[in-house]
Formats: C-alpha cells, sequence, structure tokens
C-alpha cells in the first residue's frame, strides 16, 4: 500500500507529538529553503521517515497549508490573548480595548517568522487552493476564538451592539493589524508614531459603530 493511499492521519498521544515535530521541523525549512524543500529533509529534520510525514499529511501542499494556518494563529498569542480575554472585565472598555490593540499588534509586527511565511504564500498561492479553503472552513471565529468570545460576552453585557459578529471580527481586524500585514508584505515599515495614531482612531471607529445608542427621548 503506497503512502498516498492513507485516508486517516495517525491519532494519539504519541501520533500528536510526532505531527508537532514535522509541522516545527517543516516551517523552519520552508523558511529557509523556500517550498522547493524536499520532504526527505523534512523528515530527517523533525526525527521521523518520510512515510511518518506521508502518512500525516498525505502531500507537501498539505504539510505547507498545516504550518501556514497554524502560524496564522500566532500573532493573537497568551500576552494578546489575556488582554482581548479580559475586555469584558474592564470599566473603561476604550483603555483597555486600546492596549489590547497595542499587545496584538506588536505581536503582528515583531513575528517575523509569520511575516516571511505570508511572503511565501503570496510567491506560492497557485499551488495552495488549500490554503483558502482551510480559512473559509474555521473562520474568523475559529482562528482566533478570543476576540469571538470578548465580542460575544461585550455585547451580552450591553457594552456593545454586534447584529454580525463575523462582520465586527473582521472589521475589528481591518482597523487595527491589517495595516500592518498589508504593508510588511510590500517591504513597507508603519513607524511608531502612526502605529498609535492608528491604534487610537481605529479603536474609537469599532466603537463609534458597535457601541450601545442613546434611547430615543420618548417625550419628543
Amino acid at each position: 500500500m503506497s503512502v498516498d493511499s492513507v485516508k486517516q492521519p495517525p491519532s494519539g498521544p504519541r501520533a500528536e507529538l510526532k505531527r508537532q515535530a514535522i509541522v516545527r521541523a517543516a516551517r523552519e525549512l520552508f523558511l529557509r529553503d523556500g517550498f522547493g524543500v524536499g520532504m526527505d529533509a523534512i523528515a530527517a529534520e523533525a526525527g521521523v521517515s518520510k512515510v511518518t510525514v506521508y502518512n500525516h499529511f498525505g502531500s507537501k501542499e498539505a504539510l505547507f497549508t498545516a504550518v501556514i494556518t497554524s502560524a496564522l494563529d500566532e500573532p493573537l498569542g497568551h500576552a494578546s490573548s489575556t488582554a482581548i480575554e479580559r475586555l469584558p472585565e474592564a470599566e473603561d472598555l476604550r483603555a483597555a480595548l486600546v492596549d489590547a490593540a497595542r499587545a496584538w499588534v506588536h505581536a503582528v509586527r515583531t513575528n517575523k517568522d509569520v511575516t516571511a511565511l505570508r511572503n511565501l504564500v503570496a510567491a506560492e498561492q497557485h499551488r495552495f487552493p488549500e490554503l483558502g479553503r482551510a480559512w473559509q472552513e474555521r473562520g474568523p471565529e475559529g482562528h482566533h476564538p478570543a476576540v469571538a468570545g470578548a465580542l460575544r460576552t461585550l455585547a451580552a453585557q450591553g457594552r456593545l451592539v454586534i447584529p454580525d459578529l463575523e462582520a465586527a471580527i473582521f472589521q475589528l481586524y481591518a482597523l487595527l493589524v491589517f495595516p500592518h500585514m498589508v504593508f510588511s508584505t510590500y517591504g513597507t515599515h508603519i513607524d511608531d508614531d502612526l502605529t498609535e495614531r492608528l491604534i487610537g482612531s481605529g479603536v474609537d471607529m469599532f466603537l463609534a459603530y458597535y457601541g450601545p445608542r442613546p434611547a430615543p427621548d420618548a417625550g419628543k
């Protein structure tokens, strides 16, 4: 039986450790050598056999997709997630959202691996329709549940009015982090002063749109 005929990847704790080792090795080699790196080299770097790599991923394209989808989550790491998760507890929502945005944007700006991987995707995107499908299947809530959870809770508290959670998540990304993702792809650096202005105005625009509206004056 060929390695390509395996339908279900291995499961269990040992299999998961091997899968993580393969993804780490593949990420390092893709960053160093590009998509042209061989599966033999990835297997050797991960300390597993080439058959094991194919058993888990089936193809180099599928492995590359796994590397990218895992890397997409990194800018919202522990510090950023914690700040966002605590938004519903904040007395001053604007100040707390600005602080959370600073942590999130800082992670986006300083994670050079993720920037390099995005650039590699841009160069190789014709090979990877799986990447688009992976995003659609997970959606913004699946990629960053901390953001979705915080916005959902704030809406339940009546501190925000969010009729369309998916749209709100995209709009928050667009205001805060997409400028850095887009411009870094073209080698353009957004300086600290402009970054701070984008964060402040972005938070203000988001809250102006999704903040609760005052009740109409019944006497008028």
